[in-house]
Parts: structure tokens; sequence; C-alpha cells
């Protein structure tokens, strides 16, 4: 791969072509499709305890501030990152307005109002994995260039990883309309939170989820998960799955070819998924420590935003931006692509 520029592939991304294979091969991974209404308790569980944790800190030296947020804090708003995924797919109950709400629940914590627009985003990088112009997955011109293959870029890349995903990606891939309905009241209950947090508890008490925030999605062993999904580091392979002890605390996100594979597929049921079609998943390359994947991003001066997939844009003959509710059709198409094994039906907006 060249150093400083994307690798360039034809074709189709490779799940599609998979999961036909693998419906053919195992029909009865048909039976993992559904949902997981136990997310909404788990969801509720873990805001309790994160709020109660900026409660516990808020009068704190802000050196145990900063220890809280790196050592449980982060493994929170990650675990809170999981569930926004899982309802960006309708995967806690059927219909889009509960997952909604059930993300803007576990966004509540979180300080910055990311669910609404995390969902349409994410929706787009399914269908249109490695496609410039519409997977905001993928690193920007100047993003990638300025960060180069330098540790201490890479390292405060990642740092501020939650501003770019969560600013910087969607002004470069203006697709969905931003100020919508859902998202206004998204940002209207992270902020207001986050303002009566401040009011009643104090400054100490923010900073603790702002830090936890930080690190979850940042230069933190955890938040090598972001560089474990699609940064190659086999040649021809554009997907990776993590299979650690973290896919306990993260609610099994290391499972990430499975869940491009089978994205109506719940959190619960991907290493069903793994374990029900072993000949598809056993000689992938895959990651069993976040730990050691952080270091080798760091250091290993062949790996930089540059380690990634990219393919022609399908997506460049449509007009305009995406309606924000037409996303929701990636997720039928593709269930619809499950149950019929005979063809694979186009996954078009």
């Amino acid at each position: 791969m060249a150093m400083m520029d994307f690798k360039k592939v034809d074709g189709r991304e490779p799940h599609a072509l998979r999961r036909k294979e693998m419906i053919q091969a195992h029909p009865e991974v048909r039976s993992l499709f559904g949902t997981n209404p136990w997310t909404l308790a788990i969801t509720i569980v873990l805001v309790i305890a994160q709020l109660t944790m900026a409660f516990a800190v808020a009068n704190q030296p802000w050196w145990v501030i900063v220890l809280a947020a790196w050592c449980l804090g982060a493994f929170i708003d990650h675990a809170f990152f999981v569930i926004i995924h899982e309802c960006a797919h309708n995967l806690v109950f059927e219909g889009r307005t509960n997952n909604k709400l059930v993300g803007i629940l576990a966004n509540v914590p979180m300080i910055f109002p990311s669910s609404i627009g995390f969902r349409n985003y994410h929706l787009l990088h399914h269908q249109y994995q490695g496609e410039y112009d519409w997977d905001a997955d993928l690193a920007g011109p100047i993003e990638a260039r300025l960060v180069s293959n330098v540790w201490w870029r890479k390292a405060l890349w990642l740092f501020f990883f939650a501003v770019i995903e969560g600013v910087i990606r969607p002004s470069r891939v203006n697709k969905v309309a931003l100020f919508e309905g859902w998202a206004l009241f998204n940002a209207a209950v992270s902020l207001g939170v986050a303002a009566v947090v401040t009011v009643v508890w104090g400054w100490g008490a923010l900073l603790y989820l702002g830090l936890s925030l930080i690190a979850s999605i940042g230069l933190h062993p955890i938040g090598a998960r972001w560089i474990q999904e699609h940064y190659v580091v086999k040649p021809g392979q554009e997907t990776y799955s993590y299979y650690g002890p973290n896919n306990m605390l993260a609610l099994n996100v290391g499972y990430h070819n499975e869940h491009h594979d089978f994205m109506m597929v719940p959190w619960n049921n991907l290493p069903k998924l793994n374990k029900m079609a072993p000949e598809y998943y056993d000689d992938l390359a895959f990651h069993d420590s976040y730990s050691k994947l952080l270091m080798r991003f760091l250091f290993d001066t062949n790996l930089s935003l540059y380690s990634r997939t990219i393919r022609d844009s399908r997506g460049a003959q449509r007009r305009g931006n995406v309606d924000t509710e037409d996303t929701q059709t990636i997720i039928d198409s593709q269930t619809a692509e499950a149950r019929q094994a005979d063809e694979v039906v186009p996954l078009g907006l």
C-alpha cells in the first residue's frame, strides 16, 4: 500500500457477496435476526451509574476526576456508543421511534448530542462502505495529510477524535440534513442535562462527563476500536473483528465483520453468528488486544489515516441530500436480501 494514499479497489464492498453465500450455506442464520429489548435495561443502569459517578467526583481534586474518567467513565461512555449503534440499526425495539428514544437516552450523560447524527451517517457507511463522498468513516484529505504517519500527530488526532468524528467529518460528507426535528430534540435533551448537571453539581461533574467522552473515543485503549474496524493490517481485507475480553464490557461490538455481514443481528447474537458459520471467519485477520493495537497504530509508520480501502462512488448518481428517514431503507433492503438467497438485492436508498 502506498504510504500516503488510500488503497483503491474495484467492485462492491465484500460483505454483500459474503452475506449471499452465507445465507445459502447457513439459512439458519435467519434465526438470529431480531431485537433485544434488554438493551434498554442496560442503558438505564449505565445512565444511572455514569450520572452517579459525576455526582460522586464533582467536588474531588482534578486528578481524581481525570483518573475516574480514564478508568471507569471511558468504558461506560464506550458502551453508550455501542447502544447508540444498536439503536441506529433498530435492534432494541421494532420500529424507528422507540430506538431513537433509547439512543437519545444513552446520549444523555455524554454531553455532546450525537445519537441521531450518528444514526444517519452510520447507515450511509454501511450503504457506501469505502466510497469517499458518502462514507464519513474515512478521513478527509486535509485531515489525513496533516496527521500523516507521525506518532505524535496520530496521538493528537486520537485525542481530538471526538471533535473530528462529531463535527469535522459531517461537514465533509454533507449528505444528511443536520438540523432536523429528531436531531434538534437530541441536542435539546443532551445540552439541557449538561446545563442542569453543571448548575446543580458543579463544573467538576461536567468535567468528568466530558473527559469520559473524550477518552472513550480517543487516546485510550478502548478508543482503538475505531482503528480496529477498517484500518488495513492485512492486504485485501477491509473489515476486522476484535475477539478479546473488552467485548464483555462493550456488548460484542468487536464482532465487526459479523455485524457488516448481517446488521440485522443484535449484539447478543453476534458470537452465535460467528460460531454458526466459522468457515467464513476463521481465516480472516482479527485483533485480540486494543492496547496492542493502539501502540501499533501510533508507532508503526506503515499505518496512517490512509490505511483504508476506497472504491468508486455508486452514490455519485444521487442528486441532493439523503432524507434522514430514507436511511431506514438500508436496513429494510439488507434484511430482504438476507431473506431471499437467490439473488443479491441492490441496497439502494
